[in-house]
């Protein structure tokens, strides 16, 4: 979907034109990440349009730290069923992610951590795509199917380069 195709107020928000309202404590890993203001914005935006459930993917996750804080935000935001997955190579890593999961008592948030390759997790994820799909690092994946599995897996695509892929907002 092109971005121009949007109402004003949703292509500013997915622009990263910062908002008026308050905004809750994020993590300082969260706050100082290139992504944080768009993936702050593509929950804005789904949120105005209606939306009360949405799901994220984090490819190549880590220990979980900037995927966690969207699904906070999404809370924050308002949204009332929220469903995060992370998938990352490193068991270590998803080890820690799922030891920081036990911290969240909400019970309108549910997440899980899987280690995986990105391209075959993002497989299970393309029919239907999830919401928003945040990803670490694509152009060092070499791999041709890489960047085709990230950009079907997700109606929304936030990447670290900057780039970010909208196929559709609509409730």
């Amino acid at each position: 979907m092109n971005v121009h195709s949007l109402p004003v107020r949703l292509r500013a928000a997915i622009g990263g034109v910062s908002s008026t309202c308050p905004s809750r404590h994020v993590s300082k890993a969260a706050a100082h990440d290139p992504r944080w203001r768009q993936i702050e914005a593509a929950l804005a935006a789904l949120r105005a349009n209606g939306r009360h459930a949405v799901r994220i993917v984090d490819a190549e996750c880590g220990a979980g730290t900037l995927l966690l804080e969207a699904l906070a935000e999404a809370r924050w935001l308002g949204f009332t069923a929220i469903e995060g997955r992370g998938i990352d190579r490193s068991p270590l890593l998803i080890g820690r992610a799922r030891a920081a999961v036990h911290r969240i008592v909400d019970p309108a948030i549910g997440v899980d951590f899987e280690v995986s390759d990105m391209v075959v997790a993002l497989r299970d994820e393309q029919d239907p795509p999830a919401d928003i799909v945040i990803c670490h690092d694509l152009a060092r994946d070499r791999r041709p199917e890489a960047s085709h599995a990230v950009r079907k897996a997700g109606r929304i695509v936030i990447a670290d380069d900057a780039a970010c892929h909208v196929r559709s907002i609509a409730a």
